[in-house]
């Protein structure tokens, strides 16, 4: 084959790759959006599933050295409850007498 018709054979593979490489683009895209729930049909689900209002949680325990830091009682304990808690001391020892 002659540089030339090299060169066009070129020019013709880079048009028909590049027209294969954006279509499976496309492709791939919609179906990203299907499985990240972009589809019309998870948009109607979520907008009926609302969560429901939690009433606000008032603080428990207060830590005497800070009075800022505070816990409800819920969720992990506060590394200020656990080095007491460890020190000898109570749950009691830290609640709030007056909420």
């Amino acid at each position: 084959m002659s540089i030339d018709d090299l060169w066009a054979l070129h020019a013709e593979l880079k048009v028909v790759l590049t027209a294969k490489i954006t279509s499976e683009k496309r492709e791939l895209d919609r179906r990203l959006a299907q499985l990240k729930g972009d589809g019309p049909k998870r948009q109607a689900d979520a907008a009926t599933t609302e969560r429901r209002p939690y009433p606000k949680v008032l603080p428990k325990y207060q830590n005497p050295a800070d009075p800022r830091e505070t816990w409800s009682g819920r969720g992990k304990q506060p590394s200020w409850i656990t080095m007491q808690l460890r020190a000898g001391k109570t749950l009691a020892d830290f609640a709030i007498r007056n909420p």
